[in-house]
């Protein structure tokens, strides 16, 4: 697997803490500067790239799965267009966080994506990456019946 692939799985990873055995769930934040849907501006699908494309899919809390290595990821805070969180990887026993600074219409963003325990080590030395999302579309979008002929 590419390097440009694992930053992000490893995003996806920090979205969703509450399928990892061991961890606590991360209450999520969202701030008045937001519409009010609040999280659900992150849900659907969006397209991760860092050399390689990976597909995420979000639910209307910001968090959810992906493939590579038994990912999960957990948003832990919308802040405006900040979007921070953490991800999981059980496969390859990994974990971080990572940022993203999002557009002003909620739909594309560069982020930054980082370790924070690989394996038994806590204070890991291998660098992060950085990233570029784009989303796809919405849970509305994916769940909406076509109209009658």
């Amino acid at each position: 697997m590419s390097q440009g692939v694992f930053p992000a799985i490893l995003l996806a990873a920090v979205l969703s803490v509450t399928g990892c055995a061991g961890q606590s769930a991360v209450q999520s934040s969202v701030s008045a500067d937001l519409p009010a849907d609040g999280l659900s501006v992150l849900a659907g699908e969006w397209e991760y790239e860092d050399g390689a494309a990976v597909t995420l899919l979000l639910d209307e809390q910001g968090n959810g799965t992906y493939s590579y290595k038994d990912g999960r990821f957990e948003t832990t805070l919308l802040d405006g267009q900040t979007w921070m969180g953490r991800w999981y990887q059980k496969e390859n026993d990994r974990e971080g966080g990572f940022t993203v600074k999002l557009s002003g219409d909620h739909t594309e963003g560069e982020g930054t994506w980082w370790y924070v325990r690989i394996g038994t080590d806590h204070t890991p030395t291998q660098k992060g990456g950085t990233f570029h999302l784009s989303k796809k579309s919405s849970l509305a979008n994916l769940s909406a019946t076509p109209p009658a002929p």
